[in-house]
């Protein structure tokens, strides 16, 4: 499965940003798709995901504000992104896995990486 991620650039806070990932390859495979981060000097870490049946998972500090959909005839996920924060600020990589359930609990890591896509949110 190869990942081609779109979307990210340089917003204000307060604002809003979408990022779409379009999936390819062996795609009947997909069962989770998903999004993970990584902020400059600090560790990669989960944000959302969403299994087949629509199921959606968020880290505590981006519910309410971010909001993961997908679109499994076009094999794409988006998460749309508002109130942005300077914390935001990150690489975002869209995933697939097998379990959005188990990627939300960190127990189970994540099967295929996109390239990743920056968001830069200024104060």
């Amino acid at each position: 499965v190869q990942l081609q991620a779109y979307g990210g650039g340089l917003v204000q806070a307060g604002g809003s940003l979408r990022l779409s990932c379009v999936a390819s390859g062996n795609t009947f495979s997909i069962n989770a798709m998903g999004w993970y981060r990584q902020a400059p000097g600090k560790e990669r870490e989960f944000v959302a995901a969403i299994s087949w049946s629509g199921a959606t998972y968020y880290t505590d500090s981006v519910k309410g504000r971010f909001t993961i959909s997908r679109d499994n005839a076009k094999n794409t996920v988006y998460l749309q992104m508002n109130s942005l924060k300077p914390e935001d600020t990150a690489v975002h990589y869209c995933v697939v896995g097998s379990s959005a359930y188990d990627m939300k609990r960190g127990t189970a890591y994540p099967e295929y990486w996109g390239q990743g896509t920056l968001v830069t949110v200024s104060s």
